[in-house]
């Protein structure tokens, strides 16, 4: 699903136009990346949890010429979903 379906999904459900819910998908999103840059914890009472984890360093393998290659430490965002969110997916697949 694409920003513009879930758009076009919000627009219907809510009956505003389908440019006011991109909007506020945009600053969604734009709030959400600023708050991980930031460092921050984002939890989303039912949905789940974002937050930045630091990956140590690694010595890796090129997989083309077979040598090693040291990978340095680095910042990833990560999502963990909530038990609510896990148990409505389990759910749907029976």
């Amino acid at each position: 699903m694409t920003k513009a379906e879930i758009a076009q999904q919000l627009a219907q459900t809510t009956g505003l136009s389908q440019a006011d819910t991109s909007a506020v998908i945009e600053g969604f999103i734009e709030s959400l990346c600023q708050a991980l840059t930031k460092g921050e914890r984002i939890e989303i009472r039912g949905f789940g949890t974002f937050k930045v984890v630091e990956r140590a360093p690694r010595t890796g393998r090129n997989p083309r010429a077979g040598n090693s290659v040291i990978i340095p430490k680095r910042k990833a965002p990560t999502f963990k979903p909530s038990k609510e969110i896990k148990t409505r997916i389990d759910n749907s697949s029976a």
